[in-house]
């Protein structure tokens, strides 16, 4: 796909994306306002309070944004599950909410730092003034205080909105929809145009915002209503102008879940085509992590995705046990359907874990196995994706193996085959369906062991549609309908061959139907 080709596909998602982008930032900022003003207002003569205020932001502003706000959602999750059983009426932990709680906390430190730094460096001589003139403490907050502070207090929160508007981009893995689903997708599947019209909206965003609230600034220093008002009004419509596109679509009836690599993408908008051409429309919720994505699906706030059998069988249930594969199958499917969730099938393909080297690489040091790697491991480097060395998986590897490599590297898929291919790691845990693997002609080790568990892909339809017979009959044609060839060539066309995920997934659907008609 060409840039213009990309670039037109970029405008078409950016109401959807900007809108869920404004509705977390400005949602997020009002309330981080909300809460530190009046706590700053409220310690300005309690210094202790300051301190512990002051303490409790900085530390929250320690934690990286994205794993505050992974960390959200495991807790809104379980809160959900006690007031449904309690109450008999939950909410969604996914998206809006978690994110929200999260970047108010991330904006809490500028707005409460300012604000106090502005009313402490007021002389006590103007304090004394006010109240010599007859002012009450609060009179002499409003008129006198808040006037001269007024300035400093403004840049905290002119701060607070960039950091905020920067950090809403990292929502995207808990399912909230923002400018991050350009530059999450555009990494995974190297379009670099998304990656940077990703970065360029968020940033014009953030600007506007900014010298608006400067309008504001203004117009309040030098007493000017107008200029005041302007600044608001600009807000307001931006917010407005921003969300109206995105509210003004009709509901989806079905949310498709991904979890964040090329693959996923492209049997998304595979299983959203088959919806499409039996009249039911969907919305896809984008880079969810595997946990995330399961427990989504679990809680019905996503209603169909793809997942693997090995990760069930070791991030789910938590075997760690060898089986073979129908057994792993049998196990796991009855395992789903305790929880209510319907295995509707495999598609076809397997896509697992394996350890890759380039070929002369793995020639010159006599490695065909993972048994032969464990011989060298101490002078290698090793490569995974962010999930990769915190999995079950990989610690069975470890001790089955005995591997302890050199230097354990973590990167995004698409750097960490060029990695391999560079020279700069020895050894990547690459993805059996991928199909960088033959692009990179690198050489997949063997697990004579069989300690990497099948992964199958299969189909699950959460509790809540489980008798939804219309969805059930729109992805029954996709069992057994791809098998790991084509599935390798569609993920190859999606990252960086030169189609878009969309294109992928209809040259996949084409060889779905011609593999039906072949078989009728």
């Amino acid at each position: 796909m060409n840039a213009a080709a990309q670039i037109a596909e970029a405008w078409a998602r950016l109401p959807a994306y900007l809108g869920g982008h404004v509705a977390v930032s400005v949602t997020a900022l009002l309330l981080g306002l909300a809460i530190s003003l009046p706590l700053a207002f409220a310690s300005r003569r309690r210094p202790a309070l300051q301190s512990a205020l002051l303490g409790v932001a900085s530390i929250v502003q320690t934690i990286p944004s994205l794993a505050l706000l992974a960390l959200f959602y495991p807790l809104l999750l379980g809160i959900a599950a006690l007031t449904e059983r309690a109450l008999g009426a939950g909410f969604s932990a996914l998206g809006f909410l978690p994110s929200v709680l999260a970047l108010t906390l991330y904006s809490m430190l500028p707005v409460l730092r300012n604000t106090i730094t502005g009313l402490n460096g007021i002389a006590p001589a103007v304090n004394e003034a006010a109240l010599g003139v007859g002012m009450t403490r609060r009179q002499s907050l409003l008129m006198v205080e808040l006037p001269l502070a007024l300035p400093v207090i403004m840049a905290g929160i002119r701060t607070a909105a960039i950091w905020v508007i920067g950090a809403a981009t990292l929502s995207t893995p808990i399912g909230q929809t923002s400018l991050g689903n350009y530059i999450f997708t555009g990494l995974q599947t190297q379009n670099w145009v998304f990656v940077l019209f990703g970065c360029a909206a968020a940033a014009i965003f953030a600007l506007a915002v900014d010298q608006l609230l400067a309008l504001m600034e203004y117009g309040l220093t030098r007493r000017k209503r107008a200029w005041v008002a302007g600044g608001g009004l600009g807000i307001a419509l931006l917010a407005i102008a921003a969300l109206v596109p995105g509210l003004a679509q009709p509901r989806a009836a079905y949310v498709i879940g991904t979890k964040p690599f090329t693959e996923q993408y492209v049997l998304a908008a595979l299983i959203g085509e088959r919806l499409h051409e039996r009249g039911l429309s969907a919305t896809v919720r984008e880079g969810l992590g595997s946990a995330v994505i399961f427990n989504a699906l679990r809680a019905g706030e996503i209603d169909v995705y793809v997942d693997y059998s090995g990760t069930i069988w070791a991030n789910q249930m938590r075997r760690n046990d060898v089986r073979p594969r129908a057994e792993v199958l049998s196990e796991m499917k009855e395992w789903l359907r305790r929880d209510g969730i319907v295995p509707v099938g495999e598609l076809g393909f397997e896509n697992a874990y394996a350890l890759a080297m380039r070929p002369e690489r793995a020639e010159k040091l006599g490695i065909r196995t993972l048994g032969d790697l464990a011989r060298h491991a101490g002078t290698l480097s090793i490569a995974g994706d962010y999930e990769f060395f915190g999995r079950p998986e990989w610690q069975s590897i470890r001790q089955a193996y005995g591997l302890n490599f050199r230097e354990q590297r973590t990167m995004q898929p698409e750097f960490m085959y060029a990695a391999v291919a560079n020279g700069e790691a020895d050894v990547i845990a690459g993805y059996t369906s991928d199909g960088r693997i033959a692009q990179h002609n690198l050489t997949v080790l063997e697990d004579p062991k069989h300690v990497i568990p099948p992964y199958d892909a299969v189909l699950l339809v959460a509790p809540k549609r489980a008798n939804d017979q219309t969805l059930l009959a729109a992805l029954a044609p996709l069992v057994g309908a791809i098998d790991v060839t084509a599935m390798r060539e569609a993920n190859l066309r999606a990252s960086g061959g030169g189609a878009s995920v969309t294109d992928a997934a209809r040259w996949l659907s084409d060889q779905v139907q011609s593999k039906a008609k072949t078989a009728r």
